[in-house]
């Protein structure tokens, strides 16, 4: 909004011209969504807290530890989602086609979660909306968005998929679409998994969302894409100015959400910034990068796979509770050590995945 209003008169107020730049933008988005979490945050967790009572209910099966959390509200992705709507609608240029995409996809199924949470609440069981009916849902919400991120393509790898450290790219043909579909509700759903302990989920998402504001922001450089030999995409710089948000967002409800955390961002702020990733990821050609950069989310999710694999076909368990978070808990693992050791992992992930933009 911003652009739009501040950025045509450049050439009377010269400050103005700091509008045209993403960085500056980026930096405002940034700003914009973490004073959102801070000025209303305190606010939102007080009506949250007053309308569920008992707060997010506790599995009983779960780490003992965990009772101590009772009452804790949850719900507080709704702070994040606020913070990132309208920081990203009040910094970026909204004829971007790509930043509105992302903004539905993550809407979308922050609705879904926000149902969720719901649902769990009402019932007062950690079972909210069935498996089936959420996994339809987000997949014709991302089915959605990657025909548009097709359609919008109008150069000759749309449907190609990039793999790191080659420069060449893979034809998948219209197969592309099943696996960018993947991609977001399996991102999504991974974040989901791993927001199971204080902070844990929320730094390292925006430690991917770092890492893919600056590979945005470079592949929506002609030059910058040519000069690294990566897949340019026209207009996706913009979305440097989304991750800012993003950033932002996330590090204001860090403040909360820190052991002992005052709110639970639940499945309305899991499911919300794990697709946002998975969106952006699918839209400047990086989704095997985001397997890289968000390695701890694939760690969290293949942990639960092969939980539920070994038990079905042997009867026995590799862990002794999944996500593996968990079973770090059960070997006697303090919560806020787990928290920072997989911080730790996602920094190290991070660094390796930015490496693929010039090893290649």
């Amino acid at each position: 909004m911003l652009y739009h209003l501040l950025a045509p008169f450049a050439h009377d107020f010269i400050l103005f011209n700091l509008f045209r730049y993403i960085t500056f933008r980026t930096g405002g988005a940034l700003a914009t969504s973490l004073i959102i979490c801070f000025v209303f945050g305190p606010r939102i967790i007080r009506w949250l807290r007053s309308k569920q009572g008992e707060g997010q209910p506790i599995r009983n099966d779960g780490p003992e530890s965990h009772l101590k959390k009772k009452g804790t509200p949850t719900m507080g992705g709704l702070m994040i989602l606020i913070a990132v709507v309208g920081s990203t609608l009040l910094w970026v240029d909204l004829s971007d086609t790509y930043t509105w995409i992302v903004l539905f996809v993550t809407i979308g199924f922050g609705l879904v979660g926000f149902a969720d949470d719901y649902r769990k609440l009402t019932r007062r069981s950690h079972h909210g909306v069935s498996g089936r009916t959420r996994l339809l849902i987000q997949i014709i919400i991302a089915a959605i968005a990657v025909f548009a991120i097709v359609g919008l393509s109008t150069r000759d790898h749309a449907t190609d998929l990039a793999v790191p450290f080659f420069k060449d790219m893979l034809p998948l043909g219209w197969f592309f679409v099943v696996f960018a579909v993947f991609v977001i509700v399996g991102a999504s759903n991974a974040v989901n998994l791993t927001d199971g302990l204080d902070g844990l989920a929320t730094a390292p998402v925006m430690i991917v969302a770092l890492c893919f504001g600056m590979i945005s922001y470079l592949v929506g450089n002609l030059v910058f894409a040519n000069y690294l030999q990566i897949h340019h995409v026209p207009g996706a710089g913009e979305l440097t100015v989304f991750c800012g948000a993003l950033v932002g967002a996330c590090l204001g409800f860090l403040w909360y959400n820190a052991p002992p955390a005052q709110v639970f961002m639940g499945d309305t702020g899991s499911l919300a910034l794990g697709s946002a990733l998975g969106t952006i990821a699918v839209i400047i050609k990086h989704e095997l990068v985001l397997a890289i950069i968000g390695g701890l989310f694939v760690m969290e999710t293949a942990s639960v796979i092969i939980q539920v694999a070994s038990f079905k076909l042997t009867g026995k368990r590799v862990f002794r509770m999944a996500p593996i978070h968990h079973h770090f808990e059960k070997l006697g693992w303090s919560e806020p050590t787990i928290v920072i050791r997989f911080w730790i992992i996602a920094c190290i992930l991070g660094l390796v995945g930015l490496s693929t933009l010039k090893l290649r």
